[in-house]
C-alpha cells in the first residue's frame, strides 16, 4: 500500500493527472486539477500524499497536496453511494474546509455546487460525513461558549436562506458567507452580506 510519493514530475497526462518519477519508475496519479497546474515545472520535486484503491481491473492512486484533502477523500470514499470520481469532484470544487463548514452546517446548497450532486445525494452526504469528517477545527471559534454554536448556525442558516430567496447562486453566498462572522446575528449579518455582494 503506497502512503505517500516523492521524486520528480515527469509528465502531466491530463488536467486531473501527473506522472512522478520516484528512481526511475513512473507512478501515474490522479490529482485535483488546481494540484497538477500548480506541481511546478517538468523535472520539479513534487510529494503527495496516496490514497491507493484497488479495483477487480486496476489499481489507481489518488494524490493530495496535503492531508486534510486525504483525510476527506476517505471521508467521502466511505459515505453510501460515493466513487472515487465524484469524491474527486467534490474536492476539485470544495476545500476540505468548506466541505467541512457545509456538513457542520447542514448547508445542502453549497455541495449541490458540484457538478453531479443532488438535493438527495447532498442531504446523504451530510447525514453520512458529519460521522467521518473532523469537526473540531470548525467548532474551534466556539469552544469557549457552548451555547454560541446553535446560534451561529441559525443565523447562517437564516441568512444562505434569504440569500438564496433574493434570487443569488449558492457559490456567490458560500464566499461572501465565509467571510462574515456570524456573532452579529442574522438581520446585522444579512445586512453585511448584501453589502459585499453588491460590491462584487
Amino acid at each position: 500500500m503506497i502512503g505517500s510519493i516523492r521524486g520528480v514530475l515527469a509528465g502531466r497526462m491530463d488536467q486531473s493527472e501527473v506522472l512522478v518519477d520516484v528512481g526511475g519508475v513512473g507512478y501515474r496519479l490522479t490529482v485535483n486539477p488546481s494540484a497538477a497546474t500548480t506541481a511546478g515545472a517538468m523535472g520539479s520535486e513534487v510529494f503527495y500524499y496516496v490514497h491507493t484503491h484497488v479495483r477487480e481491473d486496476a489499481i489507481m492512486l489518488y494524490g493530495f497536496a496535503d492531508e486534510s484533502e486525504l483525510n476527506c477523500f476517505r471521508a467521502l470514499l466511505a459515505a453510501q453511494g460515493v466513487g472515487p470520481s465524484l469524491a474527486m469532484s467534490v474536492l476539485s470544487h470544495l476545500s476540505p474546509s468548506t466541505l467541512t463548514a457545509a456538513v457542520h452546517d447542514d448547508d445542502i446548497d453549497t455541495l449541490c455546487s458540484v457538478p453531479g450532486v443532488g438535493r438527495k445525494t447532498a442531504a446523504k452526504l451530510v447525514i453520512d460525513l458529519k460521522s467521518r469528517l473532523d469537526l473540531v477545527e470548525v467548532a474551534s471559534s466556539t469552544a469557549s461558549d457552548p451555547g454560541s454554536h446553535s446560534a451561529e448556525r441559525s443565523a447562517r442558516g437564516e441568512a444562505r436562506a434569504a440569500l438564496v430567496e433574493l434570487g443569488y447562486r449558492p457559490d456567490e453566498i458560500r464566499k461572501v458567507l465565509e467571510g462574515l462572522q456570524a456573532e452579529v446575528g442574522v438581520e446585522e449579518l444579512l445586512r453585511l452580506a448584501l453589502r459585499e455582494l453588491a460590491t462584487r
